[in-house]
């Protein structure tokens, strides 16, 4: 049964080709037809009737005021970006500071040590990628996450923190193995002191089998928990080879709540050579991620308890309402991602949907929403707590005897503006979530237009996740332009 028309790549030449989203066997699966290479079928969702549910929170935006490139809607997904056919603006951005690295892992977007030169944005190129995103309107770029390659080999990485602090980004990231971070407590220190936010650490699993670095895995986490340097776990998920480690990720991050503030689990993307019999093997899907989640913690965090990225788009609404002013929106494709939190308690993890019945939730959100933007309201304050009874009324039906506090951290935020419950909230709060970037054989169009994880590029371009990596992988044409060849690379240092 077709469910929907898109556009998708054929894996053997990359020809952009009309496409049929169907059903078949409860599962959701992508099939185009290559002239010169045939039908090609591939996993899309491993459950339906989830990815009907999840449909049901379709939110498209509006896009960029100042796109950075106009095209026809044809030339998608060559003509990135961002162009004026895209509809999320930016939610994080990447920038590659370099593709030098101290490991040479097989499942890596970068392949950095394969490239054969150098490709390294000075600092001043650097801070020209960060006014583009801050220029973006209707919202500036909240959010900046430093990648690589491994960020940690560049010398000057700690101005680019302060220099993005400086100009206003909210969240300054980084991605990297830990490597040094373990090896150099002081070196952790004064990232925190110049202002990054969070360590997104490469963390395959919980064993050597799975995570061969595990020890200075370990050590880079205790490192910053020692400096209250706050660490999300981001491990790339294989079918076959750490699937079966999820719930134990999923515990030891709950053992670390003091230093490791959520987990993003990555399902495998095949950006590299793969043959069929690979991708059938070591293929995840989100579903098929979220039952191992709910397998592994003996029913605690519940498949159904997760819920895609759009589904909050109605507090972003409600805000921007109430304020006047805009406000960045999760209007992210809703197969893309899944996300829930969880409290680390005395009790163990308590699912959020335990204090709080989420669906009635979004739905008084947008309620309130809506009757803030009738034009025949006058007081939007007393509007506003008036529709927090309604919030208050789903935060009964929970069943979790502390529902009260987490009530009065809503309150404090959306009626008083004081934003310092959050952070409370979020450092007793463990994030769950996960993104599933695309590659050639599952490629959907539709999804890259709705991307807001964008790649900032020297040329001052913007680029979505799934077309910087894979598809048209603008990734190797920005780094062979900016590139400086090299007779060979740094040595790998001696890991053992």
């Amino acid at each position: 049964m077709v469910i929907k028309n898109t556009k998708s790549l054929c894996p053997e030449c990359g020809a952009v080709l009309p496409a049929e989203i169907i059903e078949e066997d409860n599962k959701i699966w992508i099939v185009r037809t290559c002239p010169e290479h045939g039908t090609y079928k591939a996993l899309y969702w491993s459950d339906a009737e989830m990815f009907r549910r999840y449909d049901q929170y379709d939110s498209p935006g509006s896009g960029l005021e100042n796109p950075q490139v106009t095209a026809s809607i044809e030339e998608c997904p060559t003509a990135c970006g961002i162009c004026n056919n895209h509809k999320s603006t930016t939610l994080l951005a990447n920038i590659d500071l370099t593709n030098r690295c101290n490991l040479n892992c097989e499942f890596c977007f970068a392949n950095a040590r394969a490239c054969g030169f150098v490709y390294e944005p000075d600092f001043d190129q650097i801070v020209g990628m960060l006014k583009v995103l801050r220029d973006e309107r209707p919202c500036p770029a909240p959010a900046v996450q430093f990648s690589g390659g491994e960020p940690t080999m560049r010398d000057d990485l700690i101005e680019i923190i302060k220099k993005a602090r400086e100009m206003g980004f909210n969240q300054v990231q980084m991605a990297t193995n830990g490597i040094k971070l373990a090896r150099d407590p002081e070196y952790v220190k004064q990232l925190k002191d110049a202002g990054l936010s969070t360590v997104y650490l490469h963390f395959d699993g919980v064993t050597k089998e799975t995570n061969p670095f595990i020890k200075l895995s370990k050590k880079a986490i205790d490192n910053c928990a020692a400096c209250g340097q706050g660490v999300v776990l981001v491990p790339t998920v294989i079918n076959g080879k750490n699937d079966h480690e999820v719930g134990d990720i999923i515990k030891f991050a709950a053992e670390h709540n003091d230093v490791v503030r959520g987990i993003n689990f990555q399902p495998v993307a095949f950006t590299g050579a793969a043959s069929e019999d690979d991708i059938e093997k070591e293929r995840v899907t989100i579903p098929d991620l979220l039952d191992r989640i709910e397998e592994q913690t003996d029913g605690v965090m519940k498949k159904e308890y997760f819920y895609p990225v759009p589904s909050v788009v109605p507090i972003s609404e409600l805000i921007e309402k109430y304020t006047g002013k805009p406000q960045i929106t999760f209007t992210a494709h809703q197969h893309c991602g899944a996300a829930t939190y969880a409290f680390v308690t005395d009790e163990g993890l308590v699912p959020i949907n335990k204090m709080i019945d989420v669906d009635t939730f979004f739905e008084v959100m947008n309620n309130m929403s809506q009757k803030i933007d009738d034009p025949s309201v006058i007081n939007k304050y007393m509007t506003l707590a008036e529709g927090l009874k309604g919030v208050h009324s789903s935060l009964k039906k929970g069943e979790y005897s502390n529902s009260t506090q987490f009530w009065k951290m809503l309150y404090h935020a959306l009626i008083k503006h004081d934003f310092e419950a959050l952070k409370e909230f979020h450092w007793n709060a463990l994030f769950i979530g996960t993104m599933h970037f695309m590659d050639n054989y599952n490629y959907d169009v539709s999804r890259v237009q709705r991307c807001c994880i964008h790649y900032a590029t020297p040329e001052g371009r913007l680029i979505p996740f799934c077309t910087y990596n894979s598809g048209p992988v603008f990734r190797e044409k920005v780094w062979r332009k900016y590139g400086k060849d090299i007779k060979e690379l740094d040595p790998l240092d001696n890991l053992e």
